[in-house]
């Protein structure tokens, strides 16, 4: 029996290669979207998953309130909370921190080869990082070479960079041109998901400061690792009050513990606890993938219950052979399975062809393993889930006709199938004018945050990291006098942090009239003379800071939001303490983005204060910024010859805040328009069927003198009426969704009804064509040849 069931299904294909083509392709790309998003989604729900133990590993935040405000969670938190919870918390086996990593500069010293130097990126670790990561050593023991501040660590990948063909144990690795290190054990190298990501390490003492003592310097990350006895909620509860006996003020700080799996997707908090992160756009991309699924499989149910009348007759002899019900349903789920494992075929390939320029899109390291049995488990879910999803309803309703009605020459259907048939393209154009709403919006809003001024230049302004050399203040300030007298360069300044991404906060504000126990939150940077002419930020009033001025060493520049929390309408001149120390406000700047546009401009402080800076922002003269590198990087060989020159451009740094917001973009906007594709390749079936259906009507009508116009606009209306009803019917829930989107950018664009009308339009437009294509080849076709045996 099931050897007549394939040679049945086979025969059907092989005689209805346009249909089957169309349903094999259409499933195939469902298939093939459906299945990357799947590898993708899995990719990112494994991150740290490969850690031993990783399910009693937590990372220790704190949530804060200032004066009873809202609740905000530093992911730094102070040093000495790492001792505390070691001596106060039984239910930690192990506590560790870290400096949360950066690149130095990593060079081999006394190897028999040449010489070699490279960035790298590192970390700062205490002698406890490997009891609570117990990751495994290729050679050494790492605990042991940790506890030792002059002994680093080595990832694999390094070790075979500086050292091939030999040991890498007992080496010498020089960092920044400062301290010797000996190789003292070397890591197997870390997957690509995983969230700690370094390739030496090295003992936290050797950049421990006597500030960092203090419990309101904010300054590393930390991890704990539980006893396997004991639980989250109990630890957690033991931790509540250890701020407050240890620190010496009180601003409702709580230790929280987040898990080291969530990490990587929940990063986000709000009213102190996890609310979201890379999560929202997992579960983003797995509604396209559905999406996307669910128009493949309709267009199979479509094409399944218009072909029905053509298949009604096999019924009905099958029936009268004694064929039972279940049999035919499963005939026809059989050959629905079986379209569905070749159009699995077809995407596996696809996906194959496509994962490299997927991988370097996403930044992703996935590989289609054939080997590995789950992506065969999940090749099988996909070819189960899609069979019977788009095969169900054609084999109940095949198997449900009258046998006698069929062979006594009743080959209509009914008018049930052609209503359902409506229902499915409603239904399928409704999810692709959804997805077509989220390119239309994604993109305007991209759009929008591309073009915004930001209250501040961004364009032909580039930054210079001072390391090396021009960590000591005498030689960056060189480094910038130089810069200055370069005819390429319109100006220059040194910075503590790059003015689209102001990270560093402090509640050190205070200014006459300000209650003693109200504590408040500002932003804060360091920076030298010329910021305000390099950035071309507007001044509303006072100055910018004077080069070479003691006296404004304790003066600061203010934005006006600061202005307005200090409830000051006239600023410039009052006297404000700040972390330099009492002085007087010398500029008010008008409001810039300070980070990216999920966040409101928060009130901003800046210091004169040079000697804390960690970059030289420059600004070129337009069309010169070729010459200006060229000058810069003579000036940093002769400056810094140890340090490969290094620079980048604001522009990029403004545009690296909204990375998953473009991934996400262009995710929808590729899956968009295979949605799209994959609709009108149903359309287009479907209207070549009503066409073959209607061919003997359609002469009829051009022997009685129908023009090909009005035939086309005969077999069109149909169809684009029920595009239009698609757009009525999803239009509410295409705005609930990107308004959703929206609402986690403080600034936005407006929803429009210009938005959906254009989706409309698009959506009508597309299903035109393809309806078009079918219906002027019918209108088009000899009346003689459909009428020849009437």
């Amino acid at each position: 029996m099931l050897t007549s069931y394939l040679k049945i299904a086979l025969r059907s294909l092989l005689k209805q290669r346009l249909f089957a083509g169309i349903n094999i392709f259409g499933l195939s790309l469902g298939m093939a979207c459906a299945l990357m998003i799947g590898l993708w989604v899995r990719d990112e729900v494994s991150y740290d998953r490969f850690l031993p133990g990783v399910e009693d590993v937590y990372n220790i935040r704190v949530n804060y309130a200032f004066n009873g405000g809202a609740v905000e969670t530093a992911q730094y938190v102070p040093v000495p909370l790492q001792e505390a919870i070691a001596r106060d918390i039984p239910d930690v086996a192990a506590v560790t921190k870290t400096n949360g990593g950066s690149e130095s500069l990593v060079k081999a010293i006394g190897t028999a080869g040449p010489e070699k130097a490279a960035k790298e990126r590192g970390t700062f670790v205490s002698a406890e990082f490997f009891e609570v990561f117990p990751l495994p050593a290729l050679s050494g023991d790492p605990k042991v070479a940790l506890a030792q501040p002059d002994q680093i660590v080595i990832s694999r990948k390094l070790a075979e960079k500086y050292f091939p063909n030999q040991s890498a144990s007992g080496q010498t690795l020089q960092l920044d041109d400062d301290k010797l290190y000996t190789v003292g054990a070397v890591l197997e190298d870390l997957p690509a998901n995983s969230t700690l990501q370094f390739d030496w390490l090295a003992n936290f003492k050797n950049i421990e400061q006597p500030y960092m003592s203090e419990w309101g310097w904010n300054s590393v990350i930390m991890y704990a690792r539980l006893l396997p006895t004991a639980t989250a909620d109990h630890a957690a509860a033991s931790m509540k009050d250890i701020f407050r006996r240890y620190a010496k003020f009180d601003n409702g700080e709580v230790p929280v513990l987040h898990p080291m799996t969530d990490m990587h997707l929940y990063s986000d908090y709000k009213d102190g606890k996890a609310a979201g992160g890379r999560i929202e756009y997992v579960r983003i991309f797995s509604i396209v993938a559905l999406f996307i699924l669910l128009i493949a499989c309709v267009n199979f149910m479509n094409l399944a219950t218009a072909r029905s009348s053509v298949r009604a007759r096999e019924v009905g002899i099958r029936k009268v052979m004694g064929a039972g019900r279940a049999s035919l349903i499963g005939q026809f789920l059989g050959e629905s399975m079986l379209m569905s494992l070749l159009a699995a075929l077809l995407a596996l390939t696809m996906v194959w062809s496509a994962l490299p320029a997927f991988n370097q899109l996403f930044d992703k390291h996935i590989v289609l393993d054939l080997t590995n049995p789950s992506l065969w488990l999940l090749v099988v879910e996909l070819v189960l889930v899609t069979g019977l999803l788009s095969g169900s309803y054609p084999a109940l309703f095949l198997s449900a006709l009258r046998p006698i009605r069929i062979l006594k020459g009743f080959t209509k259907v009914g008018t049930g199938p052609a209503l359902f048939r409506r229902s499915l393209v409603v239904f399928q154009f409704s999810l692709s004018v959804f997805l077509i709403v989220g390119m239309l919006t994604v993109g305007s809003q991209m759009r929008y945050l591309r073009t915004t001024h930001l209250g501040l230049d961004r364009e032909n302004v580039l930054y210079i990291p001072l390391e090396g050399t021009f960590e000591q203040f005498e030689k960056s300030d060189l480094l910038r006098q130089e810069t200055m007298r370069q005819p390429a360069v319109a100006s220059a300044t040194l910075t503590s942090q790059l003015p689209v991404n102001v990270r560093n906060s402090t509640t050190d504000l205070s200014w006459p009239g300000k209650e003693p126990k109200r504590l408040v939150e500002v932003s804060t940077m360091n920076v030298s003379s010329d910021f305000i002419r390099t950035m071309n930020i507007e001044l509303i009033a006072g100055r910018d800071f004077r080069a070479n001025s003691p006296a404004d060493s304790a003066n600061y520049l203010i934005n006006e939001t600061a202005a307005k929390l200090m409830g000051m309408s006239e600023p410039v001149g009052q006297e404000i303490t700040f972390n330099r120390g009492k002085g007087h406000v010398v500029g008010l700047m008008k409001d810039f983005h300070l980070n990216s546009m999920h966040q409101t401009i928060a009130p901003l402080v800046i210091s004169f204060y040079p000697e804390n800076t960690r970059y030289l922002l420059v600004k070129t003269r337009a069309g010169q910024v070729p010459s200006a590198l060229a000058s810069l990087e003579q000036i940093n060989r002769k400056l810094n010859p140890s340090y490969p020159f290094n620079y980048h451009f604001v522009d990029e740094a403004y545009e690296q805040l909204y990375q998953s917001e473009q991934q996400v973009g262009t995710l929808v906007n590729y899956f968009g328009i295979l949605a799209i594709v994959i609709s009108c390749l149903g359309l287009f079936g479907l209207t070549a069927f009503t066409a073959e259906q209607r061919t003997r009507e359609i002469g009829v009508r051009k022997v009685l003198g129908a023009s090909v116009l009005g035939i086309v606009r005969l077999l069109s209306t149909d169809f684009v009426r029920l595009v239009l009803i698609a757009l009525v019917v999803v239009s509410p829930l295409a705005w609930w969704a990107a308004d959703q989107w929206l609402s986690t950018f403080a600034y936005r664009i407006e929803l429009s009804w210009a938005i959906f009308v254009l989706a409309g339009v698009l959506a009508v437009v597309v299903a035109l064509l393809t309806v078009s294509f079918q219906s002027v080849k019918a209108a088009l076709m000899n009346p003689v040849e459909s009428l020849r045996s009437e």
